[in-house]
């Protein structure tokens, strides 16, 4: 489930725990461990001192594993396609729309789940103003301003339940186009990649070699995660991700 809250560049480490505890922590307590990137509000002694003594592990992403915290990356892109396609340069306003995409956002079904987040932690779909009878004898009722406001949240609802799936759409053919899964078995060859994060001693030139190999896999974790027989020289962890670091030989 996606919370987006509004806060200010100027925010301190303070202000953001204030802010986490107000809008996540009320209503899904104490997290085991926080994910974030290595901003300064998050590596800050205050940050870091709070959630030690509540026995919150800090996990922070570099440049270097984007893919840490890729799971942010796609629903913060998302958040801003949503933002720029409603708001349509009326930039002042963008803290009135966010609760508006939050509750869309987490009602539509998402590819990976096959299922909405409010699903995934509540059970069920909460109601829309779609989902409501209307009043009896609504002309004796009517209201201009709650009539107005009621047109505007069904009409926002609708535009970014369409916008999410369009985006989805998106991003699955864009990410899906040209990949084909590659399944090793143990004993087979592969070359490894030499990422400069992993192998910082063989990468000091650019005109190092980018690869190493052959090497013998020697388990099978996953279709995802292989271990190779690597030499001991080498003092990295023999674990690979397949998508990241090696192709069949």
């Amino acid at each position: 489930m996606a919370h987006f809250i509004p806060c200010h560049k100027v925010d301190d480490a303070q202000n953001i725990s204030k802010l986490f505890f107000r809008e996540a922590v009320r209503l899904h307590g104490l997290p085991r461990s926080i994910v974030s990137d290595t901003d300064p509000k998050f590596i800050s002694h205050f940050w870091k001192t709070l959630w030690e003594k509540l026995g919150t592990r800090l996990h922070f992403s570099t440049s270097g594993h984007a893919q840490t915290d890729g799971q942010t990356e796609v629903v913060n892109r998302s958040l801003g396609t949503m933002l720029r396609a409603i708001m349509k340069g009326n930039h002042k306003s963008w803290e009135e729309y966010l609760p508006h995409i939050e509750f869309a956002y987490n009602r539509v079904v998402h590819k990976t789940t096959n299922a909405s987040p409010f699903e995934v932690v509540y059970g069920f779909n909460p109601l829309t103003p779609l989902d409501l009878l209307p009043l009896p004898n609504p002309q004796e009722f009517v209201h201009k301003e709650g009539d107005n406001k009621a047109e505007f949240v069904k009409k926002m609802h609708e535009k970014v339940e369409k916008q999410i799936q369009q985006q989805t759409e998106k991003y699955a053919k864009y990410n899906n186009k040209g990949n084909r899964e590659i399944i090793f078995e143990e004993g087979d060859l592969v070359w490894l990649h030499l990422r400069k994060d992993r192998f910082p001693t063989k990468r000091k030139s650019k005109l190092s070699p980018r690869g190493d190999g052959p090497f013998q896999i020697l388990k099978k974790v996953n279709n995802n995660a292989y271990k190779l027989d690597l030499p001991t020289e080498n003092g990295v962890h023999d674990t690979f991700n397949v998508i990241y670091s090696f192709c069949r030989y």
